[in-house]
């Protein structure tokens, strides 16, 4: 697991809008999870807190369309 790999998924979410539909088309958090992963990506929810906390509220915006990775939910945990 990595802050390299979560930075690379927020990327690929600001990105690949393919991608971030179906991220966000996932019916809840374990589903989410377990796409990411398949995906290629392996970060903890503490990395991609770590990361998200660097994004302005707009890069945020852009990533979350206001859904969370997990089921708990921060604003460094929103995705």
């Amino acid at each position: 697991m990595s802050v390299e790999s979560a930075k690379k998924f927020l990327e690929k979410m600001k990105t690949d809008e393919d991608f971030n539909q179906k991220v966000k088309g996932c019916v809840d958090a374990e589903e989410r999870m377990a796409f990411v992963k398949e995906a290629g990506f392996d970060f903890t929810m503490e990395e991609i807190k770590e990361v998200s906390e660097n994004l302005s509220d707009d890069d945020l915006d852009a990533v979350a369309g206001g859904m969370c990775l997990t089921d708990w939910c921060s604003r460094g945990a929103i995705l």
